[in-house]
């Protein structure tokens, strides 16, 4: 029996409590895609691939409110003034929630592409998102029509303010940074080495992007370049950095969380948990916890000073469904997909459908699964080669209007081990 309703889950906000013991979170269906910390420290927000977004209070670590509303991935959320909230999904709508209330307030509808972050102006009157339709829009919270930001030749994927709010950075796949003067709409345009993924600015002004090489790159807040640091082998998807600074968490596709001096330059800690990827993280006003968010649908809280988690992190416990194939490595590299797609034909489908019997399925035809419109009319038929493609040059380029996450398999090798897996996992009895 499905206990989700639309907007709001009533049944299943008890089960969904944790002891002050074991400050991990757990409640998603799918992967932690985005997260946000209130400002007075004592609430998060967490979006999953799973279509929901879930309020927390850090004070009992339990679910105080799961909102339900988006079609799709929840890839970005925030925390508005007057105890609003904001969520926005590869469905191209923006959704304002009051807490606590059972749908959205209002939307905000203009992107044309998957939305995937947002950021509140300093002040608290604007809200910027970036999307996959090659734009920044500046929603004005008191009403009004959007400003349309233009010039990405690719997907936006990350925007973030300057700290006295009079400029706006963002960050795309175009390996470009554009600093916009938000007074007059002039704009700065700086090319980074590699594809962008995600960028946050420092509290005097310091921008930190980081993208497909696994570098972060720390520019000037007029984006002259001051430094350069090889933070993982795989690339970033998400940078946080500390209320007072000091500190940067760079997330990578590989599960570990770079923590930065920011000073030196000089990595100070690894954080490796089982959450590969790891899509989010969030930094506590105190500036030393950290919260990130991964693929095993878990919410980790990390010392971020010393480098060792807060409560309890299981790796291989009981519902690890990869259990079995511990020494395999094509599981290991399903990891990244696992809390999307079941294996077996009785554990249906997640956040994406499942994968019994696909090798010799044609695209999009799998029964009670509502697939994107796009993906309805390809003839792709689905085999060792075709999945092999895909994870080679991304879901993006080999199935347009997919809404899975972009991910690729550098890898000729574990794409070979991953559908040599599939092969063996998803083969009907």
């Amino acid at each position: 029996m499905n206990f989700w309703i639309k907007g709001f889950c009533v049944v299943l906000l008890l089960p969904l409590a944790f002891t002050p013991a074991n400050a991990q979170l757990r409640g998603h269906g799918g992967p932690v895609r985005a997260l946000a910390i209130s400002p007075d420290g004592k609430s998060a927000l967490s979006g999953s691939f799973d279509t929901s977004a879930i309020r927390w209070s850090l004070e009992r670590n339990v679910a105080e409110q799961v909102m339900r509303f988006h079609d799709s991935a929840v890839n970005a959320v925030a925390f508005l003034p007057n105890g609003r909230i904001a969520t926005a999904g590869a469905d191209t709508h923006i959704a304002i929630w009051t807490q606590s209330q059972p749908e959205p307030d209002r939307m905000l509808d203009g992107h044309t592409g998957p939305i995937v972050a947002l950021a509140l102006s300093p002040d608290g009157t604007m809200l910027a998102s970036a999307s996959w339709d090659h734009t920044v829009r500046l929603w004005p919270l008191d009403g009004g029509a959007p400003r349309v930001l233009e010039g990405h030749a690719q997907a936006v994927n990350g925007v973030a303010f300057s700290p006295d709010g009079r400029e706006l950075v963002s960050a795309g796949y175009d390996a470009t940074l554009r600093i916009w003067r938000l007074s007059d709409g002039g704009v700065s345009v700086h090319t980074l080495p590699t594809p962008l993924n995600t960028v946050a600015v420092a509290p005097d002004g310091e921008i930190v992007a980081a993208g497909a090489d696994g570098k972060v790159y720390f520019l000037s807040s007029q984006g002259d370049m001051r430094g350069e640091l090889q933070a993982s082998p795989t690339p970033i998807i998400a940078v946080a950095i500390s209320r007072d600074g000091k500190l940067v968490a760079a997330a990578g596709v590989r599960g570990s969380v770079a923590v930065i001096d920011r000073k030196t330059r000089k990595i100070e800690h690894t954080l490796v948990g089982p959450g590969l990827p790891v899509w989010s993280a969030a930094f506590f006003p105190d500036s030393r916890t950290l919260l990130t968010g991964g693929t095993d649908r878990t919410i980790r809280r990390w010392d971020a000073v010393s480098g060792e988690p807060i409560g309890a992190a299981v790796v291989g416990a009981p519902d690890d469904l990869l259990a079995a194939y511990a020494s395999d490595p094509g599981a290991q590299v399903f990891r990244a997909c696992v809390a999307c797609h079941t294996l077996l034909p009785d554990e249906g489908n997640k956040a994406g459908p499942s994968l019994a019997g696909i090798f010799g399925r044609k695209i999009a035809t799998l029964p009670g699964y509502r697939y994107s419109e796009a993906l309805k009319h390809m003839n792709i038929v689905w085999t060792p080669e075709t999945v092999a493609k895909m994870f080679e040059v991304g879901p993006m380029t080999y199935t347009p209007g997919t809404k899975m996450p972009e991910q690729t398999i550098g890898s000729a090798e574990d794409r070979k081990a991953l559908v040599e897996f599939l092969a063996k996992a998803t083969k009907k009895k």
